[in-house]
């Protein structure tokens, strides 16, 4: 399983997602069937390729004169059986709905030689119990992140009978695109991403529900606080930087119905974030003075960054 001899990749649907995941492929000179059900489908699916390609030359990721060479790798088309003889390594990105999915991988499991990898871009279903392949040590989810053509973000996530050798082969595969791959120790609905992301839509809904605040606001809040800190320090790091000590006794006398065993343990060991110089990261004895400073540099090269382009106003 060498990520080296993929030389012509199969991509099922050429909707929002798969149009894009085609082009990635292509940019790296491999050869991708773009395949869906509609003609239509895919001549859209071409357009917006070539106005995404003309976009990444503007910013210097792809020359204006490998745009016709990318758009001539890709093989628009709606013959799947075809397709799937042909590949060398396939990714499905259909609706996210379980039989549409069943009946797209039983056509593959039928039609693809039986070595190559057979990956799903489902951003949660189950792929493991849904669909039914001959070799189900073969399936893999690989779930991109909207635009895949700009997103580095990949969330490798395994099934049971995923063996060790199918993961390595997937990061590989993934770094070779010059995406960033994260590896889930095991399926968990939602995954990372849009598990946080859940959770946050949750707290919106409910806020411009019951009318505390218009989307707008929301957005502008979130962009003038959260848009500047966690490009640089995430979610988790971030929290070292509050003192975990301190979200613990916010947690308490919030009288939170949920207590984080996790943040008890760090405190009770002396672990409180920058200022003993361990937290949830180990800030290799630096003590707080430099960590905060370096930290500060970053968000104001954000912040510089984000006024320059008018980040704050509505897109």
């Amino acid at each position: 399983m060498n990520y080296k001899e993929i030389k012509r990749v199969l991509v099922v649907g050429a909707g929002t997602m798969g149009h894009s995941i085609a082009q990635v492929f292509a940019q790296h000179g491999i050869e991708v069937d773009l395949v869906d059900i509609k003609q239509s489908t895919l001549e859209h699916a071409l357009n917006l390729i070539k106005s995404n390609l003309e976009i990444l030359a503007e910013f210097g990721r792809v020359l204006n004169d490998e745009i016709s060479e990318i758009i001539e790798r890709i093989h628009p088309s709606t013959n799947l059986i075809t397709a799937a003889q042909n590949a060398d390594y396939v990714i499905e990105a259909v609706n996210e709905n379980p039989d549409i999915k069943k009946t797209v991988f039983s056509l593959l499991d039928k039609n693809c030689s039986e070595d190559i990898v057979l990956a799903s871009n489902t951003s949660g279903l189950d792929i493991f119990s849904i669909v039914e392949v001959k070799k189900p040590e073969r399936l893999v989810i690989h779930h991109w992140f909207c635009p895949p053509h700009i997103i580095p973000l990949v969330e490798i996530v395994p099934g049971p009978k995923t063996p060790p050798e199918l993961i390595s082969f997937s990061v590989k595969l993934m770094e070779s695109l010059g995406k960033k791959p994260i590896v889930l120790k095991k399926f968990t609905q939602l995954f990372i991403i849009n598990r946080i992301q859940g959770v946050l839509n949750l707290q919106v809904y409910e806020m411009i529900a019951k009318g505390w605040i218009t989307p707008e606001e929301i957005d502008l809040a979130v962009k003038t606080s959260l848009g500047i800190r966690l490009p640089i320090v995430g979610l988790v790091q971030t929290q070292d930087f509050t003192g975990l000590d301190l979200i613990l006794d916010v947690q308490k006398n919030m009288r939170m119905n949920r207590r984080y065993p996790q943040v008890e343990n760090l405190v009770k060991q002396g672990r409180l974030g920058i200022k003993t110089s361990k937290g949830f990261y180990n800030y290799e004895g630096r003590n707080e003075e430099e960590v905060l400073k370096k930290r500060d540099r970053q968000y104001l090269k954000m912040l510089d960054f984000l006024e320059k382009i008018n980040a704050f106003e509505p897109v």
